[in-house]
């Protein structure tokens, strides 16, 4: 075929690809109709991961099967908004890393509401202002992020989803390299790039900000100032993008979780979050581990916080594969809870994939 009629081709497929969404958001309309009468949840974690299985298992190529995930995140989002708008909040401003993911996962049609910190996303959603909340939880180079572990303790939130996203630093500045004299970046940032600036800035002033975005938004109006940020954060603020992949661990990420007020049901790739606070005895923690052993749970994380109730006492997060409705999952939880002064499931949600 030559080129016109190519393009006469893609046309047509424009036009069928366009009525079958159309055909599709009408479908979905009809969904929504019946879970607003059956008062169900809007967002459902577990069958978009579904859709994008299927989608994957599908695919014949040529277009990536990551392209399709892409295409298809945005069509369910837009969808979803016409059953009904979804309100996220978030930690941090516009650009920072924890919108990115929560873009990754509600698409760009959801209404996102940008928070202060950590603990007022716990709250936005308990007090029901938004759907859902997004928050750290974990990052390769940091371990957990203690803000977040901290409000799980004292609230009755679930985890609903998860999301690890790849985090790729750069070096934000209207300046020459050589005339930075001070940088800007959110602590994590910092710690991520540690070995990258003292080999490059090692007389340079470091100056922690609230969020990677806020950084680039100082550092673009100031002579002789340099961020540590995001490329969104670069785009957002009109500052260059000086240096690209700047982070030390080639593995960098950070893990994500949606909070809501719902549990996820079953997808066979799952996982389940747990606290627990146990008597403080000798052999306390290695008794608690006992019964996941024998039941032949894998456990991801095993992470101890200050109780927040008395001294020296702790409660530690666990995080382990299976979800809550599987048979060896809740009978090993059902012994170690009779181990336990509590035990609180945190959440069962579909088991995140690593985002580029």
């Amino acid at each position: 075929m030559n080129l016109d009629e190519l393009r006469e081709r893609i046309d047509h497929c424009d036009q069928e690809i366009l009525r079958l969404l159309n055909d599709r958001a009408r479908c979905a309309l009809e969904i929504g109709e019946i879970k607003r009468a059956e008062q169900r949840p809007f967002y459902v974690p577990e069958r978009e991961k579904a859709v994008f299985a299927r989608l994957r298992n599908l695919n014949p190529g040529p277009l990536p099967g990551d392209a399709v995930k892409a295409i298809y995140r945005e069509i369910i989002s837009a969808v979803r908004a016409l059953e009904k708008p979804v309100d996220v909040a978030y930690f941090g401003g516009k650009a920072t890393f924890t919108h990115m993911a929560a873009m990754r996962l509600f698409g760009v049609h959801a209404e996102y509401h940008s928070v202060a910190t950590v603990p007022d996303v716990f709250s936005e959603v308990e007090r029901k202002r938004v759907d859902y909340g997004v928050v750290p939880v974990e990052t390769a180079m940091g371990g957990g992020v203690s803000d977040t572990l901290d409000r799980f303790v004292t609230s009755d939130l679930k985890i609903v989803n998860e999301v690890m996203m790849r985090i790729r630093q750069n070096l934000l500045s209207n300046s020459p390299m050589e005339e930075i004299t001070r940088i800007y970046s959110k602590i994590q940032g910092f710690l991520q790039c540690r070995t990258w600036l003292k080999a490059n800035f090692p007389n340079a002033e470091l100056v922690e900000t609230s969020s990677t975005a806020e950084a680039a938004r100082v550092a673009a109006d100031e002579a002789g100032a340099g961020a540590i940020a995001s490329e969104l954060a670069a785009e957002m603020y009109d500052i260059k993008l000086v240096v690209r992949g700047v982070e030390d661990a080639a593995n960098n990420f950070t893990r994500f979780f949606v909070i809501g007020d719902q549990m996820a049901k079953p997808t066979g790739q799952d996982k389940t979050s747990v606290l627990c606070a146990i008597n403080d005895k000798p052999g306390a923690l290695y008794e608690l581990l006992g019964p996941m052993h024998h039941k032949g749970i894998n456990l991801t994380r095993i992470e101890s916080r200050p109780s927040q109730r008395k001294a020296w006492e702790y409660v530690f997060f666990i995080d382990m594969l299976g979800h809550i409705e599987d048979d060896h999952v809740r009978s090993a939880l059902d012994e170690v809870a009779a181990m336990c002064k509590e035990l609180k499931v945190l959440g069962s949600y579909p088991h995140g994939e690593l985002e580029e």
